[in-house]
């Protein structure tokens, strides 16, 4: 089956390549912390982003989504940058991007479903409903890492993500269930 949606193919073929990026961040990211503690929670969402990767590619194959060679440049390229830069920005910001960038990434999933219902599709909605979830905890870690860091409320300001500020409706204490979960990222 072809997908006759091309927002949707574009934003799989986008978060298909996007995912090794955050994967190579987090590589940097793991290796420039101190904690081990940290290094091991960091370590454990870049395995998350590679599954991530794998599970997107498993719904692109299906539908014979061919992977752009443009974003794989790309979003290989922004890794491999943000990866070597976790050595020499600090500690905070590393944390800091970290989160803002997965607050983003948890309605891309359900976004994702919501385009897939459109369609009539509701076979990924499973998968799709973790990964987004599965975001929102990486989103929920990195903000308790600053979330008392002095230089959080300016980068809240500036950057609009942080203790008062995000980029999705979940809140993983009152979480909906998949079937339930049409209502986030309207």
């Amino acid at each position: 089956m072809k997908l006759n949606h091309a927002g949707l193919v574009d934003l799989l073929r986008k978060a298909y390549s996007a995912e090794k990026a955050a994967a190579f961040a987090y590589q940097g990211h793991a290796g420039a912390v101190k904690k081990p503690e940290e290094k091991k929670a960091i370590h454990q969402i870049e395995i998350d982003e590679w599954n991530h990767r794998r599970d997107v590619l498993l719904i692109m194959q299906k539908y014979n989504v061919p992977i752009s060679k443009y974003y794989e440049f790309r979003f290989h390229v922004i890794g491999k940058i943000i990866s070597g830069s976790c050595y020499v920005i600090g500690w905070f910001m590393p944390f800091y991007f970290a989160g803002r960038l997965e607050s983003g990434n948890v309605c891309e999933y359900f976004r994702m479903m919501h385009m897939f219902h459109s369609l009539g599709i509701k076979e990924h909605d499973k998968v799709l409903y973790e990964m987004g979830i599965k975001e929102k905890e990486h989103e929920v870690y990195f903000l308790e890492q600053i979330k008392t860091n002095k230089m959080l409320p300016f980068f809240e300001r500036l950057f609009s993500w942080g203790n008062k500020k995000g980029f999705n409706d979940i809140d993983l204490d009152k979480k909906y269930s998949v079937d339930e979960s049409d209502i986030y990222c309207k």
